[in-house]
């Protein structure tokens, strides 16, 4: 499962150190090969060369070589990765990590690796319990960091609490479900819209709305996450993609957005419509910016845009379709009228009347309904787990493809 991996091993300045040995030598016997990057505080509890001597590599602490001056690429190493693991993370890493705080070679890996990174907190149990801990745990997992949770026993400090740092086994365990999950989708083609649409009324001015692309991107990170080739079909938004396996392409209107999604559907498992298209858009667009008349009205006529899902609905073939509904009012009687008229295999509901839903959110809160009557209903999520859910109720049906 791990023979040929390439694993960064991040090593923070705890008790829990020592543990690192132990996990460094179980990942080589499974034929991963380990790269050591330990903060200045991490030599004091365990040492250099014995990591050295496990990994079979010199350990990576500082910038700059001591005796001669080369740089340590940490840009190179965050490319090499398949993954990144910092165990154990103490509170002041967790808390570098959650805020950018790049003031060592191991958070300026973090900052820099485009694979999968995952955390194994280790420390008191008041610190991990507290708020601010708590926090910067959130932010990671917002970020798509998988947290291994701490485990339950005595600590360095005589309590006994929540704090200990997972054992090797178990952090392996989780490593290899990693590299499995990770390739359940290999060899599928998704599309994915995100974001809003922009429909022009003059070259200043647009009717949009308030959706921030976060669902879709979400999806896209997900998809891919699993082995899945994404083309992400991008509203005009300020997010970027971390997977380097999502292709991305960037449209503004919702004419656009039907055409670029329809060609790239072609040949695709599964198309999955998150973005908030623009149901009408203006009839005439002023090539010049409309002036602000003495009228206290301006009539605007509008036209009806392409609908994507009925489009795709019609030639679906063997192709899963997912669509979304966010609604106001009749919230499940609309979602399932929305699923039968445009040939949905799944929809994924959410209500603006639900605080922790909607637009502009770091949260979600979904019903997914398939179309053979089967609800799901979730409580709030971060958007990230939201979009690990809506991939685990649609796999079975990609699987039936095969």
């Amino acid at each position: 499962m791990l023979k040929g991996k390439h694993i960064v091993l991040g090593i923070s300045g705890g008790i829990a150190a020592y543990k690192s040995a132990h996990l460094l030598r179980l990942l080589v016997k499974q034929g991963a090969e380990v790269q050591v990057v330990i903060t200045p505080n991490g030599k004091e509890f365990i040492t250099p060369a014995t990591l050295a001597a496990l990994s079979g590599k010199p350990v990576v602490s500082e910038f700059f070589a001591a005796n001669t001056g080369e740089w340590h690429s940490h840009v190179d190493l965050g490319l090499w990765a398949d993954l990144m693991v910092v165990a154990p993370a103490t509170a002041s890493t967790i808390g570098k990590m959650a805020n950018g705080i790049a003031d060592n070679m191991l958070i300026t890996t973090y900052l820099s690796a485009k694979e999968q990174v995952m955390v194994a907190p280790a420390m008191d149990l008041d610190m991990w319990s507290h708020p601010s801990t708590q926090r910067n745990i959130s932010t990671l997992r917002r970020d798509g960091v998988i947290i291994i949770e701490p485990a339950s026993g005595e600590l360095a400090s005589g309590l006994c609490g929540k704090g200990r740092m997972e054992e090797p086994e178990a952090i392996v365990d989780a490593i290899k479900s990693y590299f499995r999950k990770s390739e359940t989708l290999a060899g599928k083609k998704v599309v994915i819209t995100a974001g809003p649409t922009y429909e022009n009324i003059d070259p200043v001015r647009f009717i949009g709305n308030y959706s921030s692309g976060k669902m879709g991107f979400a999806l896209a990170e997900e998809f891919a996450g699993r082995g899945a080739d994404v083309t992400l079909v991008a509203g005009p938004v300020s997010l970027e993609t971390e997977n380097t396996h999502i292709k991305r392409l960037n449209v503004v209107s919702a004419q656009e957005m039907h055409d670029v999604c329809l060609s790239a559907a072609e040949g695709a498992d599964c198309v999955v419509l998150a973005a908030a298209v623009a149901d009408y858009t203006p009839e005439t667009v002023s090539e010049t910016k409309i002036k602000r008349e003495q009228e206290d009205s301006m009539a605007l006529r509008l036209k009806r845009n392409p609908d994507i899902a009925a489009s795709l609905g019609r030639e679906k073939g063997d192709r899963v379709l997912v669509g979304f509904a966010l609604e106001t009012d009749h919230e499940t009687e609309n979602a399932l009228h929305k699923l039968r008229k445009k040939n949905l295999d799944w929809i994924v509901l959410n209500s603006l009347r639900d605080p922790e839903a909607g637009f502009m959110k770091d949260t979600n809160k979904v019903t997914i309904i398939g179309k053979d009557g089967s609800t799901s209903s979730f409580p709030a999520k971060s958007k990230r787990e939201v979009a690990a859910d809506i991939v685990e109720a649609v796999l079975p049906s990609l699987k039936s493809q095969e």
